[in-house]
């Protein structure tokens, strides 16, 4: 397997970079910037993700991984990145990759990466496609899921000081909160909560994946009702699930190689559809 690795160069130090190439003599069938999640998600999805990024390359795809402003092995402090920040870091990492690339260009992420991957789309007419991974719909409610690992973790000690109300107070004044070995800083977390998972106008190509709940392969009304809405849009959305364990936050490192397979499986079909049709056009 061909891989590189690097730091690539940024406003506000080096971001750590991993290549997974193509090899030689492998049709070129696409090329992906893979976005990771939030906080400690990242570091429990490492190893699906280069799983897949693996995969991905035998198949044809050259992906490109980033550790954002902050995290993994890339310069600064988590304390000190910014949403915007980060969006930029992704806008980067897509340049790099299609300079050295003419084949169609996707953005994958997972979980709250797949907020970061719909707003670097937004700003990058070079983005063709999408793939998400267990999406997060609503920066301001994921936010607050992270905000409760402080708050619960205070009450089990007795320490009422980190209330969900107060850490929204702290925040709001400008003041940062560490939470499970993060420091969240204001911004941060202001660009969070502002959030949304809007697609841009042109029309994108959308894989939506999801690890399916028990007994309950059905996206959630809100789900149904985002991919809806981006059809009646124009994007042509496609959702699929499978069973499998929720890597992300399992308490050790997990593997889903049904999602692998999934991804495998959507990509290529897609894109095998994309060709027919522009052949018949």
């Amino acid at each position: 397997m061909a891989f590189e690795v690097f730091f690539l160069p940024a406003g506000t130090g080096r971001r750590f970079c991993l290549l997974h190439a193509v090899e030689a003599g492998v049709p070129v069938q696409g090329a992906v910037v893979y976005v990771h999640p939030f906080a400690e998600e990242m570091n429990k999805a490492r190893r699906m993700a280069a799983l897949q990024a693996r995969a991905l390359a035998v198949a044809g795809y050259a992906v490109l991984q980033i550790d954002l402003h902050g995290c993994g092995d890339s310069s600064g402090d988590f304390g000190d990145a910014s949403w915007q920040g980060w969006i930029d870091d992704v806008l980067q990492a897509c340049d790099w990759l299609a300079r050295r690339s003419e084949a169609p260009l996707w953005l994958w992420g997972l979980r709250a990466g797949c907020l970061l991957a719909a707003g670097a789309a937004r700003r990058s007419d070079a983005v063709g496609g999408l793939l998400f991974w267990q999406p997060v719909l609503s920066g301001k409610r994921h936010l607050q899921q992270f905000l409760r690992l402080k708050s619960a973790g205070d009450m089990l000690s007795g320490d009422g000081a980190g209330s969900l109300d107060r850490l929204k107070a702290d925040l709001a004044r400008g003041q940062a909160v560490e939470i499970a070995g993060y420091t969240l800083a204001p911004g941060l977390a202001s660009g969070l909560e502002s959030a949304e998972l809007a697609l841009p106008e042109r029309a994108l190509r959308v894989e939506w994946l999801e690890i399916a709940g028990a007994g309950n392969d059905s996206p959630s009304p809100a789900a149904a009702s985002q991919m809806e809405k981006w059809r009646a849009q124009g994007h042509a959305v496609r959702r699929a699930a499978v069973r499998g364990a929720s890597f992300w936050r399992t308490a050790e490192i997990a593997e889903t190689p049904e999602l692998i397979a999934a991804t495998l499986e959507v990509i290529g079909s897609g894109d095998r559809r994309q060709r027919t049709e522009d052949r018949r056009q």
